[in-house]
């Protein structure tokens, strides 16, 4: 049986719990794009996704196991990560934890960037502690990319997300990512990403 635990402009998530615990990610119709078209783009997302995540997985980074992927339903199948998801649960831990978490968030997206990868939705939605272990979720706007640009923007959205969110700390928090995370030329790239973003508005 399927859960619908959550829904996105691009996808619904369910929870199928029978043989076992397992995040079913359909990819859903867009009704302003011909069907065709839209089947089209949907299977490119959900095969690059899967591809993403088996990548991520490949090099040590730790991501849910991609079980199948259904190219008629455009939906992925895999491990269900039970535990908390930083977004709800980072602010309550004391400050000790707190920068030891996010601590291993830096040293998970160390490992993406260095193999060239780009999560696209770097935020506390989409990491989760599970024991004392850091997963990074939902790679639906992932990509390859040896940009040093694309690896700042990365680092640009999980700053963003702890100003957001977790602002009581936020800069002491980032602080702890960058000590782990430790890329000087992409963290100098950052302030340009910030600067850039400053003279928009």
């Amino acid at each position: 049986m399927n859960k619908l635990i959550q829904q996105g402009a691009e996808a619904k998530i369910y929870l199928q719990v029978v043989p076992e615990a397992v995040i079913n990610k359909e990819r859903t119709q867009k009704g302003y794009r011909h069907p065709s078209l839209d089947k089209q783009i949907r299977t490119r997302r959900t095969r690059s996704e899967a591809k993403i995540i088996n990548k991520a997985s490949s090099f040590g980074a730790n991501v849910p196991g991609v079980h199948s992927v259904d190219k008629n339903s455009q939906t992925i199948s895999m491990q269900f990560i039970e535990g908390d998801r930083l977004s709800e649960t980072l602010n309550s831990y004391p400050e000790e934890k707190q920068f030891s978490v996010m601590q291993k968030i830096g040293e998970q997206v160390a490992i993406l960037h260095k193999n060239n990868i780009i999560h696209g939705d770097l935020t506390t939605s989409n990491t989760i502690l599970s024991k004392d272990k850091l997963f990074i979720i939902d790679f639906g706007l992932g990509f390859i990319s040896t940009k040093i640009e694309d690896k700042a923007v990365d680092l640009h959205l999980i700053k963003q997300a702890l100003e957001a969110k977790h602002f009581q700390n936020n800069e002491a928090l980032f602080q702890q990512f960058l000590k782990i995370y430790k890329n000087k030329e992409i963290i100098q790239r950052l302030e340009v990403v910030e600067k850039r973003g400053r003279y928009k508005h």
